[in-house]
């Protein structure tokens, strides 16, 4: 039977984005940050908003143990994925793994890339091999003894495969063995896994964000965190704490007050770290930058916060002219063009 010509015009059924995250619930955790790295459900609202404006279809996949049974009865043809995984060092490879697993593709780095870059002693050691400064480090946990040889106060203590400042406090400083004894004892007490101790760099916090991959990568200009105030013993940390009120303790700018060559030079570093670590679609990249003008690379999220209005990367993208809805869209069509999607 022949079509009749208003048929013609009826365009294809959109494609259909599954957004997968883990959300932040009520939590009795031994600590404040115990889901610091989850997202709230406006997140991932703003997201669905962002794609769905696009005149793409959006559904919606908490991470969480019924995943993958609903990922076999609901078709999509893409997953956007912000999941931080659930437990573990390697959690956020989780979700990307499952992905493959099922011949989803997905937005984002894959799951090798997401477990180095979460172990930060393990990201350290692999970009020395690409000649990366990063500040003199040791790894401790409850079987491995702290070995501080060659090391100067003051120290930073954290966790060595966690996220979003989680266990970084205003006493996470310290200037002596008998400071780190006991901060290396409540750190053991109230958080899993083996613990970074490196030295702290006295000098200014960077961050750069980078999008899309290949000859299409966008290295945004360094972010500048500019602290109001300092924290116990006048250090300044971007902690936990610091984060969760940053109106009150810092500012951003972008471009930054720094000369044209250090900010060259870290937007070369942050490309190099992100190839280096087979990044994809997008990442952020933070740095110190000490008083006698050496970078330091401290470590890299390839899977950064997407919290409009508060998450450094939608920040220091829209520093750049780019709005919150085209990062996300920009995100997407990174991760589709890599995957052979068309949108």
């Amino acid at each position: 039977m022949e079509k009749r010509a208003e048929e013609s015009h009826i365009p294809p059924p959109a494609l259909v984005i599954g957004i997968i995250y883990n959300l932040k619930h009520d939590s009795s955790g031994d600590t404040p940050d115990a889901q610091a790295e989850y997202d709230s459900i406006d997140t991932v609202y703003a997201i669905r908003d962002a794609l769905a404006g696009a005149g793409l279809g959006v559904l919606l996949f908490e991470a969480d143990s019924t995943l993958p049974e609903r990922l076999a009865h609901n078709h999509i043809d893409m997953a956007f994925n912000i999941a931080e995984g659930t437990s573990g060092r390697g959690r956020e490879a989780q979700i990307p793994a499952l992905l493959n697993m099922l011949g989803i593709p997905f937005t984002g780095s894959d799951e090798t890339t997401l477990c180095i870059a979460l172990d930060k002693a393990l990201t350290k050691r692999l970009l020395s091999t690409y000649d990366v400064r990063s500040p003199k480090y040791t790894v401790f946990g409850l079987h491995i003894k702290p070995d501080l040889s060659g090391m100067k106060y003051p120290i930073i203590i954290k966790p060595n495969a966690e996220g979003s400042s989680k266990g970084i406090s205003d006493i996470s400083i310290v200037n002596s063995d008998e400071e780190f004894d006991q901060q290396l004892k409540y750190m053991l007490g109230h958080y899993k896994g083996d613990m970074l101790a490196e030295e702290y760099i006295e000098g200014r916090e960077f961050t750069v964000g980078i999008l899309g991959n290949g000859q299409d990568m966008r290295v945004f200009p360094p972010m500048e965190i500019s602290f109001h105030k300092s924290t116990r013993g006048n250090y300044r940390i971007y902690s936990y704490n610091v984060k969760q009120d940053y109106k009150n303790h810092v500012s951003y700018s972008c471009p930054s007050d720094i000369d044209k060559n250090t900010e060259n030079e870290m937007m070369e570093l942050s490309r190099r770290i992100y190839k280096a670590l087979g990044c994809r679609d997008f990442s952020r990249i933070d740095f110190r930058l000490s008083a006698d003008g050496k970078i330091y690379f401290i470590e890299i999220n390839p899977l950064p916060g997407l919290a409009p209005g508060y998450s450094d990367y939608p920040m220091l993208a829209e520093f750049s002219g780019v709005s919150y809805n085209d990062l996300v869209l920009s995100v997407l069509r990174a991760g589709a063009s890599r995957c052979g999607i068309t949108l």
